[in-house]
């Protein structure tokens, strides 16, 4: 009796993930026609959704410009770059160190004169009621100064380059962002609400500069961030490269926002 209950659970597992999360997938030859010598800039760029983002770039023969902590990645990821004939450079900062920040925002500002897409996905996952907050306010500091700070601060920066090329900045927001909120995620839930409000308005100011900004709304997705919540690791979700390809289809339409077909 037991078996057989684990096998319909598994079945009926099976069956939402396949409805509540269909395949992804990109055309290689459009992705190459859209982004091939293109100055793209990806945040979070060595784990979950930013590395395999940045290995998709990297097949379209994009110049990259890939920023995270992990320098040995980064150094990685940019040569496999270069071997496919792309131009590539990296930044290894924390981006929730405010002067590390501001220093990287200089360095775009001087290097690189015009950029096609920003990629915004570093991020970072807090679960942690209020209560259990009390004494830990860096809790929230961090949680803003990477999913909604650094996101504002480097936008700017890569504003003037951004009109250069009419590019586009692109932000990889959360699904669970449209709904009633439950206890546990007030640090991250408010970071991505602040997030999404600036983006929101800075569609509608940027319009006339000819710069577009767009939000994907992801549902579940398996990464190390995520996976790290034992209740995560079991659940439906899509694979870090269906991310991916989500981000690469939002930022080749017309459409300000990606947000799964459940959520509409």
């Amino acid at each position: 009796m037991f078996n057989n209950l684990h096998f319909l659970h598994r079945q009926m597992m099976l069956f939402w993930e396949k409805i509540a999360y269909p395949p992804k997938s990109v055309c290689e030859d459009k992705t190459r026609e859209c982004f091939a010598n293109k100055w793209v800039v990806v945040t979070g760029a060595t784990s979950g959704i930013g590395e395999a983002l940045t290995l998709r770039l990297i097949r379209a023969k994009a110049n990259l410009y890939l920023i995270a902590r992990n320098e040995q990645k980064l150094k990685e990821l940019c040569s496999k770059a270069r071997e496919n004939g792309c131009e590539a450079f990296y930044d290894s900062i924390d981006l929730r160190e405010r002067e590390q920040l501001d220093a990287l925002c200089t360095t775009l500002r001087d290097r690189i004169p015009a950029v096609s897409y920003f990629f915004y996905n570093a991020g970072k996952s807090i679960n942690r009621t209020i209560n259990d907050s009390i004494d830990r306010m860096h809790d929230y500091d961090r949680t803003m100064d990477l999913n909604y700070r650094s996101m504002v601060a480097l936008s700017l920066a890569l504003m003037p380059a951004l009109r250069e090329t009419r590019g586009r900045i692109v932000y990889t927001s959360s699904v669970s962002s449209r709904y009633p909120f439950i206890p546990g995620w007030s640090a991250y839930h408010a970071s991505k609400c602040a997030a999404n409000a600036w983006c929101r308005t800075a569609r509608r100011e940027f319009k006339p500069l000819g710069v577009k900004v767009q939000i994907a709304y992801m549902p579940l997705v398996h990464t190390p961030m995520s996976d790290v919540n034992e209740r995560y690791q079991n659940m439906p979700a899509y694979s870090a490269d269906d991310a991916a390809c989500i981000l690469l289809q939002l930022a080749m339409s017309d459409k300000f926002c990606y947000k799964p077909w459940w959520a509409l």
